[in-house]
């Protein structure tokens, strides 16, 4: 494993990266729209308190923002039960999709015919929507999970399965979308699975177990295990990069950025002054952005040289990003 040295995220400008990044402030209560290039803010859009995970559509036309409703997991609080619908274009909020009574949403996802899933934390219910882009309130429908407290979901690109991690049960699960009779298939990855993401060919599933300090890798189908390796911190969030057989994931114990291959072999890191949670990818440019939530900023990571080429100064504890 090759070690970086420590990025320094204090100041600094966004590098050469171009674009329009959209960020969630989670402490900020608003979708915030930045200039890539150096970092200055166009618009910034209030939403209610709290909002928590993002989505954007393929057409690069609506985000998506599920309404957690409180700050952490572990806040006592009735949160959210609505998606913010957000025009990319026009930069404003033209709807909110009312879900109640499924509430602290928080995973949220769409597959590549545009249908929207929402994972209800506290109902532990996965909330389908065919037509985000028209919805104003009504779910398409709604299927059981099989696990506690259930926090963030992936899909396959079909959306004929969705992955749910449970944080209470210490869960995944794998469920069908379109088919509330249909049983999940659970099984206990290792303690806190928060983050899971799913190989380019869809084969695999990768959780994090924040407990165990584990990355746990899983066949997508099955749920079997195909492997687990220890990791030195806690593997907040797990991301497969798109294209390549590699993994990266963020450690907010360590305050890192580490990068693994499919065996989960660990390659190279870099490491914060800020606490990173967040990661979203450029579309072509081999380029990730970093949320540090701490420090109120994202940072610009060059995936071929992993080092930090510049930052961006955020509102308060930036959480999700998309490049548009």
């Amino acid at each position: 494993m090759q070690q970086a040295g420590s990025a320094d995220v204090q100041g600094g400008s966004a590098g050469d990266v171009d674009g329009v990044l959209v960020v969630v402030e989670k402490s900020g209560h608003a979708v915030a729209f930045h200039d890539v290039a150096d970092g200055t803010l166009l618009t910034r859009i209030e939403l209610g308190r709290y909002p928590h995970e993002m989505v954007v559509d393929g057409a690069r036309r609506f985000a998506y923002i599920g309404h957690y409703g409180v700050r952490m997991s572990g806040d006592v609080g009735v949160g959210g039960s609505s998606v913010f619908v957000i025009d990319l274009a026009a930069r404003e909020l033209v709807r909110t999709i009312e879900l109640s009574p499924f509430n602290r949403l928080h995973g949220i996802a769409l597959d590549e015919q545009g249908r929207l899933y929402v994972l209800s934390e506290e109902k532990a219910v996965l909330v389908r929507l065919d037509d985000p882009s028209s919805a104003e309130a009504a779910a398409s429908a709604a299927v059981h999970t099989g696990g506690i407290k259930t926090h963030m979901v992936v899909t396959n690109r079909a959306g004929s399965a969705a992955y749910v991690t449970g944080l209470l049960s210490h869960t995944v699960s794998r469920v069908d979308p379109h088919d509330g009779a249909a049983t999940p298939t659970v099984v206990s990855p290792g303690r806190l699975p928060e983050s899971c993401a799913l190989s380019g060919d869809e084969q695999r599933l990768y959780v994090g177990a924040r407990q165990d300090r584990e990355l746990v890798c899983l066949d997508a189908r099955t749920l079997t295990e195909l492997g687990r390796a220890a990791v030195p911190g806690d593997p907040l969030r797990v991301y497969v990069i798109p294209g390549q057989e590699k993994l990266l994931t963020t450690d907010i114990e360590n305050r890192t950025v580490t990068r693994y291959d499919a065996e989960l072999t660990e390659e190279r890191s870099v490491s914060f002054e800020g606490t990173p949670a967040g990661i979203s990818f450029h579309p072509t440019a081999p380029t990730a952005f970093v949320t540090l939530l701490d420090v109120d900023t994202v940072a610009i990571l060059d995936l071929d040289t992993f080092s930090v080429t510049g930052t961006i100064a955020t509102g308060s504890e930036p959480d999700v990003t998309a490049l548009i």
